[in-house]
């Protein structure tokens, strides 16, 4: 008999020996469980329907953790076996290629022999294990009972309903808020497109209390001075329906001198002078009170940023003195026939205007 016969039958001696080994293994365990359930049985006899239950729960619960290690044991046996027939056979495939290695009679041949078996040795051990990892995941798959399965597709069944349900919510609530959206941009759009009409429409206004003053203050300006001393004449809404003159540069003086010593007129108080930069000409503004008649008046003037020149009214209301030299040190306009053209806020030495619009500090430090 040779060596690899010898190695065979000493393997299959040992599978036998194994198979009986496990044969009465389960005997007895089969035994033990017989004798527990007649014990368990002649406990019952004596125990209340409560009591019953209970155990019946903890036999349940008992039985399946011994089903899970048996199961669990029975894995590691076979995973087991498999690694000892791959051992084995790896054995006695190194005997046979160690035999046919002495047989060789150039020693060159050696180490390539020694390669070859040390590579099939690693395949054999490598083939046992996937042949062992698929039979494990086979047999639990063929173990996996029918309550399982069941239970499996119920839940995935009701997931899926779930996921339907859900998704049906949320398509109910995207087209509600959807129409929600719609009517509300319509809305919108209505109140917009009625504004928008309103707007076209010219609206009445009534015309001004003051109106009559105006007319009566410009009748007597064009029969005394003429039709030229004026640039715009308007009553202004703004500023409590002031009847407002806009004079001409040139005849900025003599129509605030009639303004004063008209017999009908007679603005002899000047409440308000200031100046102000319009970046696109400088203004200055006047409010005159009449005792007389209880009535005021507004004039204006706007000048040249460049040629920031008009004639002073201090020589006829001496309450413009000191307003015209702030408007001539923080904007820069001069007043011809002012009695004192000085600066009245900034030391004299300052550089610019500091409420002109193109101001840049002389000193970047203040």
């Amino acid at each position: 008999m040779t060596d690899e016969s010898r190695t065979d039958e000493l393997a299959e001696e040992k599978r036998k020996a194994i198979e009986e080994a496990k044969r009465k293994a389960a005997e007895l365990r089969k035994a033990r469980e017989e004798k527990k359930a007649e014990e368990a049985a002649q406990v019952n006899e004596t125990e209340t329907p409560e009591d019953a239950e209970l155990a019946k729960k903890k036999a349940a619960a008992a039985a399946k953790a011994k089903a899970a290690a048996q199961k669990k044991k029975k894995e590691l046996e076979d995973g087991a076996d498999e690694k000892a027939k791959a051992a084995a056979a790896a054995r006695a495939k190194a005997e046979a290629l160690k035999k046919k290695r002495e047989k060789q009679d150039v020693s060159g041949n050696d180490a390539d022999i020694d390669k070859d078996a040390d590579l099939e040795k690693k395949k054999a051990v490598a083939a046992a294990k996937a042949k062992a990892a698929a039979l494990r995941k086979k047999k639990e798959q063929e173990q996996s009972s029918p309550d399982d399965k069941a239970k499996a597709v119920a839940a995935a069944k009701a997931k899926a309903a779930a996921l339907k349900k859900k998704s049906g919510d949320g398509d109910d609530e995207k087209a509600k808020a959807i129409a929600a959206a719609k009517a509300k941009a319509k809305a919108a759009a209505a109140a917009k497109a009625k504004a928008k009409t309103k707007e076209e429409e010219p609206e009445e206004v009534e015309p001004s209390p003051n109106q009559p003053i105006l007319d009566r203050y410009l009748a007597i300006i064009r029969e005394n001075l003429g039709e030229d001393l004026l640039e715009d004449a308007y009553i202004n809404r703004l500023a409590k329906d002031v009847p407002t003159l806009i004079a001409k540069v040139d005849s900025y003086y003599k129509l605030a001198e009639f303004l004063k010593y008209n017999e009908l007129l007679a603005f002899d108080y000047l409440s308000e002078t200031h100046g102000t930069d319009f970046e696109t000409h400088m203004e200055i503004y006047n409010h005159f009170y009449s005792y007389q008649n209880k009535q005021s008046v507004a004039l204006k003037v706007k000048i040249d940023r460049e040629k920031t020149v008009v004639h002073s009214i201090t020589p006829l209301w001496a309450g413009a003195n000191w307003p015209e030299r702030e408007a001539y040190d923080l904007l820069g306009i001069v007043f011809e026939g002012h009695p004192n053209m000085t600066r009245i806020m900034m030391p004299d030495d300052w550089v610019g205007h500091p409420l002109r619009k193109d101001y840049e500090p002389y000193d970047v430090e203040v």
